[in-house]
């Protein structure tokens, strides 16, 4: 709504009407919400939280236009009605900006509210203006408080979820640069939180929300897609469930259907990580079957009655049987999941839950307090297991908190294994952990002094993939010591953290070791030891760092002798041509990158502003300036980001990378929106994989395709057979996406060619 510079007395007065009518309407829904759920009546507690925040927000609107005091309601309303959080929740969520936008201290909304509250709000700040905020510092110490205090109080950072997804919902009328910082932070950290905390719902709709900003034109190709093809599910839905609705009645189950749609976050992601097009999504569609018990404690022997009922109609698929009952997934997930044959040959998974089940399934843990019985199956603890596994990893101290933030993220986002102990007990272990993970997972000192391993009684590697069932024992010996490649296996997030603990200490006894070395060989040569000489001394051995240089000298990989005197005191320096090999090298590497148009090094004065911009237009020539990473190869057609990196060079990533990820989490001040504007000048190299059924003929049908492609320049072509199936790989030179997509398709056409893709 536009609204004149200089507003008259009425319109004004009409306008704050508009607003103190819209504010009640959305506190009422959130009282009404509360006051239908089971939770203690708080109403006066929670009025007086929200008198108190719309007077610290008078006056301030959002970006959007707002008025601001909307945003902690909505806060509020999500933590109440879509986690089923009580009153000192409700009143956290109205306060969480409360300590920003007013004079008022922790201790006066302590004297206020209570400490409770005044605690869960600091938490909540800290998380906003600290760590995730604009004033982003990126504090070890900082960021080991808030996990702390997550797991002192978990409903810290369930406020901070349900102020993301608010967030989230109302992106849009932010910057280019920012939707996507915002939108990769929810999808590295937020959306695994809320999955580690069961909040499945709020997960996917983080997933799909953070897609929807990051890739718009695939987000609506694949929501079109699915409304075009609603009316074939309809009709596997009307032809599959009569007969098990039939057979559930004449049991006497009382039970309903629902038809579970697979989010397009999730379908996008399987077309990525197959290459294949939504056509080719077979599990788009599942059943899944919801029954209120009889007699609660007996739920799961109702859930086996079930399945064996629909094994009397359907065949089960003999490997895709899953038992979440007898072992809940750590965020306490319980089901029984099959796929069945169909009368019209086609799989359809189902899932069975019971009603206690599916709440769980939606909204996590909080749904415990609609199930109070004693006897209900769910291990309480397992919340409780995981925080304790946080607190774990925050005993070592961290230097870098990215290390840490990597670390935590292992213990999200995680397929799990059951595996057992010698005795017999049981472990849930991440899906990919090894012999190495499950000794840390045991005991630190048993990881740190591991050899290798027993699985089924028989010996196997640190590195061994563990698999569901397996039986491990761990064999140990005091004189084993943690090795830095390690690393390279070990994938839980306590394996890393102990392993990198270990060897930071190791390193620094050696750069310790490493300096005394260096000082005592320089007083024997009547010389001291300064920065300026170690400075000296690190460029001339190649190290990254000082402390490279001291750990280096340390560990004996560097001998100190007469040539490094000869080197400090400018001896010998005169070494005839090769003095000006150096700088000539130099010069040639710049005119080489010149050539290509891809200097690594960018004018700061052109890169200094450019977060300022809205989206940055990559024509050629801004192309020139800039660098393509090859971790992700972007091309134009592709959807990607620019990052300024320290030294002032902007790169170039795709917006899905998982560098880029990283990057819009960490740094997201430093995040550009860009889109493309080449014209088919410039030409970017790309890898295609092909593959198909060896067959006389079909390597000559590929060249003539390839021979026929005037616009593009084929730069590589390598072909292998194995048992009648070929695979091969092609380096071509294209101006973008469209041209990828036309090479694909021709190369698909030839006869026994079944898959063409980018790499």
């Amino acid at each position: 709504m536009n609204t004149p510079n200089i507003p008259t007395t009425n319109a004004k007065s009409q306008q704050e009407q508009q607003d103190e009518a819209m504010i009640n309407a959305a506190f009422q829904h959130l009282l009404d919400t509360y006051l239908a759920s089971n939770h203690r009546r708080k109403v006066e507690l929670i009025t007086k939280a929200f008198n108190f925040a719309k007077e610290a927000h008078k006056g301030v609107r959002r970006r959007s236009g707002e008025p601001y005091i909307l945003h902690p309601i909505a806060v509020a309303q999500i933590a109440c009605g879509e986690i089923g959080l009580g009153s000192t929740s409700i009143c956290a969520a109205l306060l969480h900006d409360f300590e920003e936008d007013t004079d008022y201290t922790n201790e006066d909304l302590s004297n206020l509210f209570g400490p409770k509250i005044a605690n869960i709000v600091e938490g909540v700040t800290k998380i906003s203006g600290g760590i995730f905020g604009d004033r982003a510092s990126l504090q070890a110490e900082t960021f080991k408080k808030l996990l702390l205090m997550m797991s002192d109080d978990i409903r810290v950072i369930l406020i901070k979820i349900s102020d993301r997804l608010h967030n989230m919902r109302t992106l849009s009328s932010m910057l280019p640069s920012k939707q996507y910082k915002i939108a990769g932070e929810t999808l590295y950290i937020f959306a695994p939180i809320a999955d580690r905390l069961g909040l499945n719902k709020i997960k996917t709709e983080l997933e799909d929300l953070s897609f929807k900003y990051e890739h718009p034109d695939d987000y609506k190709t694949i929501l079109q897609k699915l409304d075009e093809s609603h009316v074939e599910r309809d009709d596997v839905i009307a032809h599959f469930t009569p007969a098990i609705r039939e057979k559930l009645d004449r049991m006497g189950v009382k039970y309903t259907i629902k038809a579970r749609i697979k989010s397009p976050y999730s379908i996008w992601c399987k077309m990525q990580k197959k290459h294949i097009p939504f056509e080719e999504v077979f599990d788009i569609l599942a059943i899944r079957i919801v029954f209120t018990p009889a007699d609660r404690t007996h739920e799961k022997d109702e859930c086996f009655r079930i399945y064996s009922a629909l094994t009397e109609i359907y065949k089960p698929h003999p490997t895709r049987f899953r038992d979440w009952l007898s072992n809940p997934k750590t965020n306490g997930y319980q089901a029984l999941h099959n796929t069945f044959m169909s009368k019209q040959g086609k799989w359809i998974e189902v899932q069975i839950r019971s009603d206690r089940m599916d709440d769980i399934a939606e909204v996590g843990f909080a749904a415990h307090w609609k199930y109070k019985d004693k006897d209900a199956a769910y291990d309480e603890n397992e919340l409780d297991k995981w925080l304790d596994s946080i607190k774990e990893i925050l005993d070592d101290p961290q230097p870098d908190t990215l290390d840490l933030l990597d670390n935590i993220k292992l213990n999200l986002y995680a397929s799990e294994i059951m595996v057992f102990t010698p005795k017999g007990d049981l472990k849930t272990m991440p899906k990919g952990a090894t012999a190495l993970d499950f000794a840390y997972s045991i005991h630190s000192f048993l990881g740190s002094h591991c050899l290798g391993a027993k699985v089924n009684h028989r010996l196997v590697p640190l590195s061994y993939v563990l698999r569901s069932g397996d039986q491990v024992e761990v064999l140990t010996s005091r004189n084993q010591h943690v090795q830095p490649e390690w690393l390279n296996f070990a994938t839980t997030a306590k394996a890393r953290a102990k392993i990198q603990a270990y060897l930071r200490r190791e390193s620094r006894d050696k750069q310790k070791r490493g300096e005394e070395v260096l000082r005592n060989f320089l007083a024997n040569n009547d010389m001291k030891l300064s920065g300026g000489i170690i400075d000296k001394l690190r460029r001339h051995y190649h190290a990254l760092s000082n402390d490279e240089l001291l750990f280096n000298i340390g560990d004996d990989k560097i001998t100190l002798n007469d040539d490094t005197i000869n080197f400090l005191q400018g001896r010998n320096q005169n070494r005839g041509w090769r003095r000006f090999l150096p700088s000539f090298m130099g010069k040639a590497d710049d005119a080489a990158n010149t050539k290509e148009g891809t200097s690594n090094v960018a004018d700061p004065n052109w890169v200094k502003n450019l977060n300022r911009k809205e989206i940055l237009v990559l024509d050629e020539e801004v192309l020139r300036k800039c660098t393509i990473e090859p971790c992700c190869s972007p091309i134009p057609g592709d959807d990607v980001l620019g990052y300024i990196t320290d030294d002032g060079v902007l790169q170039l990533h795709k917006r899905s990378c998982e560098e880029a990820v990283k990057l819009k989490t960490r740094y997201g001040n430093n995040i550009i929106a860009c889109r493309w504007d080449t014209h088919k000048v410039l030409l970017f190299d790309v890898q295609l994989e092909i593959r198909g059924v060896d067959s006389q003929g079909v390597l000559y049908a590929i060249a003539d395709v390839l021979h026929k492609l005037t616009h593009f320049i084929v730069k590589r072509i390598t072909l292998d057979t194995d048992d009648g199936i070929f695979e091969g790989r092609l380096t071509i030179s294209v101006y973008d996406t469209e041209d990828v997509e036309n090479v694909c398709a021709q190369l698909k056409q030839i006869e026994n060619v079944t898959e063409a893709v980018r790499v």
